[in-house]
């Protein structure tokens, strides 16, 4: 096999099969120009240690010829095998993340999280619908996902956005070239008690190549290579990032259904917004529904007096995207631009509404700013 001109990762795949094939020459060759490019690799070190005790000696185990601790062997030994899965297992090329369900024109790219496989999985907005573009390994937090609290070093697993940009003139070498700071804890999260604050998507140290598989304090880590790479693609405030243990697949034709029903319901609720009809209107919102502070009576007794005073409205809704929440088929995340006008009050913003499906009905549970 031939090494020069390729992604490291794709180099050190094709250096683990040739030791598969017992080609230790040729791995040792294909290792040794990893490093010259990449010399922080300590994964590519590992190998090539081991290579070259092999000249004289059998090897018993993956890792034998490094003075590292055992817990340092057995995160390279992680990081080889989650990188060495992604190519065995073949991308499903007629398939998609299922939690990708309709992009705005202006999220011209969606990332999806696999905490599990350990990558990072980029799509380009097609027309609405997404379409692959890359992937790039990644590390999660040390303690596993479903984080619920600070400092429990664990990742969050839902529908987020990038927040802001740091770049490294700001932030301690841990960080990379850079850090996308996102926006955990969702309206999602609070409601259900998380907090914890700080996941970001950042680099690795200048001495570090890449991370083992389960290494940082919550954060999705990439190399300083991808994330440049990446950090092309992503917009504050637009950028969706998904992070999800274990994607679920699906044909895109197989979300056309749960799309249309979704706009549908969202067009009903515009429309009966307008009627000034409030008893229609509330019929749109879930029993167990908040906002902020506000419950379903609250909210209720809230509309029903402002509505009263209006001779007319007009809502109209653009900019409209739709995401399935990781971990539940009955969960939706539904953010658009709205416009509303009547005769005493003209407002714009940004809303994000969590729609949830009763008994094949869906409603909403939670609505407020975006």
């Amino acid at each position: 096999m031939q090494y020069a001109q390729i992604e490291p990762e794709t180099m050190l795949v094709k250096v683990l099969i040739d030791i598969r094939d017992d080609n230790l020459t040729q791995a040792l060759s294909g290792v040794e120009e990893i490093l010259r490019s990449y010399p922080n690799f300590r994964l590519a070190q590992l190998i090539h240690g081991d290579l070259l005790l092999a000249r004289s000696r059998p090897l018993r185990e993956f890792g034998e010829a490094s003075n590292a601790s055992k817990e340092q062997i057995q995160d390279l030994r992680d990081e080889a095998r989650v990188r060495l899965a992604r190519y065995q297992a073949k991308l499903p090329g007629d398939r998609i993340p299922k939690y990708v369900i309709e992009l705005n024109r202006d999220q011209k790219y969606a990332f999806v999280v696999d905490t599990r496989q350990s990558r990072l999985y980029v799509y380009e907005n097609n027309n609405g619908t997404a379409r692959y573009v890359a992937d790039y390994y990644v590390s999660s937090g040390k303690n596993g996902v479903e984080k619920v609290k600070e400092g429990d070093k664990k990742t969050p697993l839902g529908v987020y956005h990038v927040t802001a940009s740091l770049p490294r003139a700001k932030l301690p070498d841990l960080y990379g070239i850079g850090a996308f700071p996102i926006s955990y804890p969702n309206e999602w999260d609070h409601r259900q008690g998380r907090a914890g604050t700080g996941i970001w998507l950042h680099g690795t140290p200048s001495d570090t190549y890449s991370r083992a598989p389960r290494a940082s304090d919550g954060c999705v880590v990439l190399t300083n290579s991808d994330l440049e790479k990446i950090s092309k693609e992503l917009r504050i405030g637009v950028t969706p990032v998904i992070i999800t243990d274990g994607i679920e697949w699906v044909k895109p034709g197989d979300l056309t259904a749960v799309r249309d029903q979704i706009n549908k319901n969202l067009e009903n609720w515009r429309r009966d917004w307008e009627s000034r009809n409030t008893d229609t209107y509330l019929r749109h919102y879930a029993a167990g529904f908040s906002s902020n502070s506000q419950d379903l009576a609250a909210w209720s007794r809230e509309k029903r007096a402002v509505n009263a005073s209006k001779s007319w409205i007009k809502v109209n809704v653009d900019r409209v995207s739709v995401f399935l929440y990781p971990g539940r088929n009955d969960l939706a995340v539904v953010s658009f631009d709205q416009d509303y006008a009547s005769n005493n009050l003209n407002n714009q913003m940004r809303k994000r509404q969590y729609w949830i499906n009763e008994q094949g009905a869906w409603h909403i549970i939670y609505e407020g700013s975006a």
